[in-house]
């Protein structure tokens, strides 16, 4: 009996310093917790909480690189934090793989989308990622600062924000512009060849005329006034919308529709049509691949070409070697009849940003992975992600971020190789347009020193910049009827167009263009525009 009493006794001693154990364990944060990437740093949640430095893996599907993360940066990100990343994007093509991740269910812990991509929605409808907003709430207070008004923005139609965007805040930098050897235009428009005036449409005309009448040949090479970037059609077309003030959709009585239905885009249409049969187009413009185009240019027998300023960037190079500085092609802007210069519209580009950072639902600790999300979207993080390391890439010097000469000349040899041997630019997570607190842009060598090439596009087509956000992904889910019917007009349009621009005569020009117009028509376009005008004043109530 006496032995019953003892053990019942040494039984409710076990259990209470069991339930004690584990009273101690849940108040200590966790170690267990900790072991598995949980919470740290005393375990107290919360707003400003600072991120744990416990090593943790996470999986990460980057669209655009599948790079190990191992480089000076990803090394440091990984002291400050105690993350290290664990890159999934193989070889092959990304969207494919995402398709099948989402098909299969075998997802890691963090994806890049293309945010203009349907497979950001069909991962949120499939519950294959996870809604944000409380790990925002209470482990993104620089997420929210940093972010502010996209989030807003960028939420779902539930209202929930599933995802981060990189590149994220309107930015006043110039997108198509009509891109000029300033040193032939310094012979034929001197006045204008600094820029700051822009060319009327008819001025324009002249200029490519007087071009090939001074210079039929180059180098003993025929010589081409316009040529443009077959594989680029949205870069041709978007210089010439410039031009014209015409935008992503054309807003007519409270209805969405095609741009092609502005009465300006036909009159676009018959002006280039009109450069066409006068000569001084070229005339395998809509059959050249971007490298033939690249290739063209660098001859030096090129006046002129339509595109962003960038992407002139190797053939620029090279006439840049090899006839000097002004031999490049500059960025200009060119105003259509009766077109407002401060209303042209070259520089289309959205706050919202290029791509969508989610966690998944495969995610064992979502709360560890916002700490660290955090980081990277904050100040600091901005900085470590695109200037490196304090004290080996950059100093602060008078309060101000300043780069090491050395890392500057480092892009200029050779910005891919560089930015894999040390990091710098080659992570681009939650990355935000602009400057930081001290005036230096977070870009360092996208902004930090800009080039010739850049200050004039930036002189001559700033005024021009306006957001598209609203227009983003405003076209019908994929699959369903309405979205076949947008892909058979989409081929419409630019197979007419194409054939519009190259007519024989302006009046073929003009019926090519209006019977695109029924094709479209026949081919539901109405449909389509419905869905685009729902989506847009959904768009704009969920805004407000």
């Amino acid at each position: 009996m006496q032995a019953k009493k003892w053990f019942t006794l040494l039984l409710s001693v076990i259990m209470l310093l069991s339930l004690l154990s584990a009273c101690s364990s849940g108040n200590n944060g966790g170690n267990d917790s900790a072991n598995s990437g949980g919470q740290t740093n005393g375990g107290a949640e919360g707003e400003g909480q600072a991120p744990g430095t416990e090593p943790i893996t996470i999986t990460f599907f980057d669209k655009n690189t599948g790079d190990k993360f191992d480089n000076a940066v990803a090394q440091e990100i990984t002291k400050r934090t105690g993350v290290t990343i664990e890159i999934q994007q193989p070889t092959g093509n990304p969207t494919e793989k995402l398709n099948l991740m989402l098909a299969s269910d075998d997802l890691p812990d963090m994806i890049m989308f293309d945010r203009s991509s349907d497979l950001v929605t069909k991962y949120i409808e499939a519950g294959s990622i996870i809604p944000l907003d409380d790990l925002i709430a209470e482990h993104g207070p620089d997420v929210q600062t940093m972010y502010g008004d996209v989030l807003n923005k960028t939420r779902h139609r539930d209202g929930k924000n599933y995802y981060l965007s990189n590149w994220y805040g309107l930015e006043h930098e110039p997108v198509f512009g009509f891109n000029m050897r300033k040193d032939i235009l310094k012979e034929l428009a001197p006045d204008k060849a600094e820029g700051g005036v822009p060319f009327t449409q008819s001025e324009f005309k002249q200029l490519l005329m007087d071009f090939k009448a001074k210079y039929p040949q180059i180098d003993g090479k025929d010589t081409i006034a316009l040529t443009m970037d077959g594989e680029n059609f949205g870069g041709t077309m978007g210089t010439f919308k410039g031009m014209f003030g015409l935008k992503n959709y054309y807003e007519h009585d409270g209805v969405l529709q095609y741009d092609v239905k502005d009465p300006k885009y036909k009159e676009m249409i018959l002006y280039m049509n009109d450069l066409f049969r006068s000569g001084l187009m070229d005339t395998e413009w809509a059959i050249n691949k971007r490298q033939i185009w690249e290739q063209k240019i660098a001859t030096g027998t090129i006046f002129a070409s339509t595109g962003a300023y960038w992407d002139l960037g190797n053939s620029n190079t090279i006439l840049k070697k090899d006839r000097g500085e002004e031999s490049q092609l500059f960025a200009y802007k060119v105003v259509a009849d009766g077109v407002d210069p401060s209303k042209t519209t070259y520089g289309g580009r959205s706050s919202l940003g290029w791509d969508a950072i989610a966690i998944t639902k495969k995610n064992k600790d979502p709360e560890r992975t916002m700490q660290f999300i955090n980081f990277l979207a904050s100040e600091e993080g901005q900085y470590l992600l695109m200037w490196g390391i304090e004290g080996t890439h950059w100093d602060m010097k008078d309060g101000k971020h300043v780069p090491r000469p050395e890392v500057l000349q480092g892009f200029k040899d050779d910005w891919t190789n560089y930015t894999k041997q040390t990091g710098i630019r080659k992570w681009t997570w939650f990355i935000k347009n602009g400057p930081g607190a001290d005036g230096t842009p977070y870009d360092l060598p996208g902004r930090y020193e800009r080039s010739p090439i850049d200050q004039m596009a930036i002189k001559n087509l700033s005024d021009s910049v306006f957001d598209t956000a609203i227009y983003d992904g405003l076209g019908p889910a994929g699959g369903t009827p309405e979205a076949l019917s947008e892909q058979k007009i989409s081929d419409i349009t630019k197979q007419a167009i194409t054939k519009a621009i190259m007519a024989p005569t302006a009046e073929e020009a003009s019926a090519l263009f209006d019977k695109m117009l029924a094709d479209m028509k026949a081919a539901g376009d109405e449909k389509v525009e419905k869905i685009y005008t729902e989506n847009y004043n959904a768009r704009k109530e969920l805004w407000q």
